[in-house]
């Protein structure tokens, strides 16, 4: 994304242009487009501690709908060029005028859970590290659903596969749109039921138990795992978070 540091940018030559449904232009660039003078080219995680909260959401907004746009032109069965539906109901969609197949905008979607067991003072979190985490970096466990599958059915799956575990006690903490490039990332806290930790070694580079005093290195603070984790910290991970996002 560019990152201007006056209030408007100059015209641009863009390879897309999209108007969102709130009204806001959208421009994708090629990557090889000279900057603008004042401009600087950042991506979306280096962009979030310099940008109000609800201008990075609309961004990352903006671009998981170029995205979606980009990589769908043509049509996935016959290879016609898409074009935009028509009537009342055509919504965001765009439709082919060979086949007549429809497609919409939607989201890859995962889950993460936290996992607790203990109690007061002696509660402790079920934490891993993937092998691309940046070192030192622990979080919770996360993965994507798989088709048929319920969000509570991808949880256990995902932590029996992860970490050879079972849980219980399933409760909603909240949900995040991830632009990492369209994912929408649906969080659960749960307790921890029976098993030893058994990471798989093709997913998970380690996996550990800790105390909430004693915690390692933490995600960065634009994750949900992060609220997840301070909410634990701060006894509150069993209380619903609420998107106060009014941007989103």
């Amino acid at each position: 994304m560019w990152l201007p540091s006056g209030p408007a940018l100059p015209e641009v030559e863009a390879e897309l242009r999209l108007r969102l449904p709130e009204g806001h232009l959208a421009l994708k660039v090629a990557e090889d487009h000279p900057l603008p003078e004042g401009v600087e080219a950042l991506g979306l995680r280096e962009a979030f501690p310099r940008m109000d909260p609800g201008d990075w959401a609309q961004a990352g907004r903006a671009y998981q709908w170029l995205e979606w746009a980009a990589a769908h032109r043509f049509c996935g069965s016959c290879a016609t060029a898409l074009e935009p539906c028509e009537g009342p109901e055509a919504g965001h969609g765009r439709c082919c005028p060979a086949c007549g197949r429809t497609v919409f905008p939607s989201n890859a979607t995962a889950i993460i859970v936290l996992i607790q067991r203990g109690e007061g003072p002696d509660r402790e979190l079920a934490l891993a590290r993937s092998p691309h985490f940046k070192p030192g970096v622990y979080s919770a466990i996360a993965g994507f659903t798989e088709p048929g599958e319920s969000l509570e059915q991808a949880v256990h799956r995902e932590v029996a596969e992860e970490l050879g575990i079972r849980v219980h006690r399933l409760r909603y903490f909240g949900s995040q749109p991830r632009p990492f490039p369209n994912g929408l990332m649906v969080a659960f806290v749960a307790d921890h039921l029976d098993g030893d930790l058994q990471p798989d070694p093709g997913e998970i580079e380690d996996a550990r138990w800790f105390r909430l005093d004693a915690l390692p290195q933490l995600p960065s603070a634009l994750s949900i795992a992060r609220w997840m984790l301070d909410a634990a910290v701060a006894g509150k991970a069993d209380q619903p978070q609420m998107n106060t996002d009014s941007h989103g």
